[in-house]
């Protein structure tokens, strides 16, 4: 098959195009260029997907069976995208994300949880929030049509190549061993999902012109926190001691939650079913995900190749992590 993929140079589009290189598929990439090299064996073509000029120069002479598109942001250069491609493409896959749902954190989510108020034809460069995804599927099934879109609410990515940083941050805190602030409860559970095997179902979908909605992440319970916490010391071999402290010391010592202490959130009463996607369609239609362990031990491998980091992890403008210093003062008064 010939497959177009809008991005494909970072995390999830990278696990995209090596996987389907590796089943023998040609592979087109467009993208500026700039988070990261194509992977060896895809036609590259850059261009920015907001300009018009761009993404007619890469059609010209072109088609392709399916688009997958991992870096739709914006409702308005999505729409713009989807209206060049429709000649040129006769199935789209698009990458959503489970933040597209209006409650999400407050209900258990399934396919067809209420999305976010957003119109398709939302202008461009709007500031980032949840709501502009749901924007874009609109402005791809306003090309596209519900039989030939195929959208993918996607969970809470990790695995190598990871970019925003939450998994490798627990990684290298771990890594340095000693007392470690552990959070709220070592029973709770989290939906993570390797993007690998998001990437390899996605494919499968596309193999088979699948359309409809997918909400896809791994199951619900799959996974708690102090497995993951566990499989970070286990896969960097140290010493480091978890100290589990419950939410209200963690909101009392002003602990942001999320950036400062990854994949935490307290219990309250818009985040009490954080970790509630409903994932039995994907699962029935093919969604493996492997263990938390593998994606971990893999992770860490995958840093420990790449090397320290010269810039933090960042969230927007917001710095994923604990600071030392702060840490020091949790686990005094834990103390």
């Amino acid at each position: 098959m010939d497959f177009l993929i809008l991005g494909g140079s970072n995390f999830l589009g990278r696990a995209y195009v090596a996987q389907a290189l590796e089943r023998g598929h040609r592979v087109t990439t467009f993208n500026r260029g700039v988070t990261g090299p194509d992977l060896p064996g895809v036609e590259a073509v850059r261009g920015d997907r907001h300009r018009a000029d761009d993404l007619a120069r890469l059609v010209a002479g072109r088609r392709w069976d399916t688009v997958v598109d991992t870096s739709g942001q914006q409702p308005a250069a999505v729409g713009l995208a989807a209206r060049v491609l429709r000649p040129h493409v006769r199935h789209y896959g698009f990458v959503s994300s489970i933040h597209a749902f209006a409650d999400w954190g407050k209900v258990r989510l399934d396919e067809g949880s209420t999305l976010h108020e957003c119109p398709a034809d939302t202008p461009p460069d709007q500031p980032a929030g949840n709501h502009l995804k749901a924007g874009c599927e609109r402005a791809v099934l306003a090309e596209f049509g519900a039989t030939d879109t195929l959208i993918l609410n996607c969970g809470l990515l990790i695995g190598p190549h990871e970019s925003l940083g939450r998994l490798l941050w627990w990684l290298e805190r771990i890594a340095a061993g000693g007392p470690v602030v552990a959070p709220g409860q070592p029973g709770r559970g989290i939906q993570l999902i390797d993007a690998r095997d998001f990437a390899a179902f996605g494919l499968d979908l596309a193999e088979r012109a699948e359309t409809g909605r997918y909400l896809t992440t791994a199951p619900i319970d799959s996974s708690t926190m102090g497995e993951l916490i566990e499989a970070c010391i286990r896969a960097t071999g140290s010493d480091a001691r978890p100290v589990w402290l419950d939410d209200s010391a963690l909101l009392a010592g002003a602990v942001a939650p999320w950036t400062e202490l990854p994949f935490w959130l307290p219990d309250q009463p818009d985040y009490t079913a954080i970790w509630r996607g409903d994932t039995s369609r994907a699962i029935a239609a093919g969604l493996r995900c492997r263990p938390l362990a593998e994606s971990v031990r893999d992770t860490w491998a995958w840093l420990a190749e790449r090397g320290p980091r010269s810039t933090p992890y960042l969230q927007g403008t917001l710095p994923i992590g604990l600071g030392a210093e702060k840490e020091r003062a949790l686990l005094e008064a834990a103390h």
